[in-house]
């Protein structure tokens, strides 16, 4: 193979280019000059070439085939990074620790892992980011930006990789497998928490006890055992109090005097607020609506916990990797595959697993 001899040198940094094109190219790096104007985003670039490349993202047009898969590039740099994934190659090597990388930027972004650097900083809240693409997902937090739509039940979300994984549930796919008893999962988060199982790693420590757990989760519960780092809020007041003894000693307070009475149910109050609040049971009045499918609370608390069923599930069954919103139901799941059946008929002693069940039998004795 025939090498181009880099004959035309940059007068500025020295560098060499086999065409003059290429040198003509690069020395409108130096000068800042961006004649050339994107007529879509009107956006400027230095050269024609880049020019041209840039507006293939506007026109869709991708002309750089990959000869092993059917993704298609816009310009025929990418396409050779892009073949690397086929071949193995990872040419970038980083010098702290043994990984390598298809391309430069990736190294780059990776480096920050070693020195901590996070260059790109929330115009809003100042949190530090390693990489733009992160901080392009964080702001959307601020924004309320959701631009990714789920084309089956219409659900938006602020990060690509949401929607890939939210489509799973749709379609049924589980790509990821565990090499010890070959079960399926939707996500890699989900596989390497079950593989706890198998490897009984316990990255989670206790700073004031040591002990270990499997799930941060489980440690941030367990943390809230030592007394000293416990916060607890009064029920009556919504202060906040730093220990339990504190905690005990307020109580007393509201106990002491209780002069604002329902005339429903005559139960006492402390404040004419949890009056308010409480008078809410009887009235049916429910100001704080989802959102999602406009179902009213009388407590903000209880809103909060009802908008986990739309969102987020956290907690996950280790052994199938059904996901829950709660924690009552996550536990009668759980029955199922430990079998055990506390609910017991008080006519045949025939036990069940779930209340429902046991409600549903019931009713054959009647």
């Amino acid at each position: 193979m025939k090498v181009a001899k880099k004959v035309h040198q940059c007068p500025v940094c020295e560098k060499g280019f086999p065409t003059n094109s290429k040198l003509i190219r690069h020395k409108s790096t130096h000068s800042g000059e961006k004649p050339y104007q994107c007529l879509v985003c009107l956006e400027y670039f230095s050269d024609k070439y880049t020019l041209s490349k840039h507006q293939r993202i506007h026109s869709g047009e991708k002309p750089f085939h990959c000869s092993v898969c059917p993704k298609g590039f816009i310009d025929k740099s990418s396409l050779r990074v892009h073949q690397r994934v086929h071949t193995g190659e990872k040419p970038y090597q980083c010098s702290v620790c043994p990984k390598g990388f298809i391309d430069k930027s990736s190294l780059k972004k990776h480096e920050r892992v070693h020195t901590g650097e996070k260059p790109f900083k929330c115009s809003v809240c100042h949190k530090d980011f390693r990489q733009k693409g992160h901080l392009i997902s964080h702001m959307r937090l601020h924004t309320g930006e959701k631009p990714y739509q789920c084309t089956v039940c219409t659900k938006f979300f602020s990060v690509k990789c949401a929607l890939v994984k939210h489509m799973r549930y749709h379609t049924g796919e589980k790509p990821y497998q565990c090499t010890v008893c070959l079960k399926d999962f939707i996500d890699k988060s989900k596989l390497k928490l079950h593989q706890r199982i198998h490897t009984r790693e316990k990255p989670y420590q206790c700073s004031v006890c040591s002990k270990q757990f499997s799930l941060k989760c489980s440690l941030v519960k367990h943390m809230k055992t030592h007394t000293e780092e416990k916060i607890r809020k009064c029920p009556e007041c919504q202060k906040v109090l730093s220990s339990h003894t504190f905690f005990v000693k307020h109580m007393t307070l509201h106990k002491e005097h209780k002069p604002y009475k329902c005339s429903k149910c005559q139960k006492n109050f402390s404040l004419e607020e949890s009056l308010v609040k409480h008078l809410k049971i009887h009235t049916g009045d429910t100001p704080y609506k989802c959102s999602e499918c406009r179902k009213g609370f009388t407590k903000k608390s209880n809103l909060i916990l009802h908008k986990k069923i739309h969102e987020e599930k956290p907690y996950s069954c280790s052994l199938c990797s059904h996901s829950f919103s709660q924690k009552l139901k996550f536990e009668n799941h759980m029955r199922g595959h430990n079998t055990e059946q506390p609910y017991q008929c008080s006519r045949c002693l025939q036990s069940y697993s779930h209340e429902t069940n046991l409600v549903n039998h019931m009713i054959t004795h009647i």
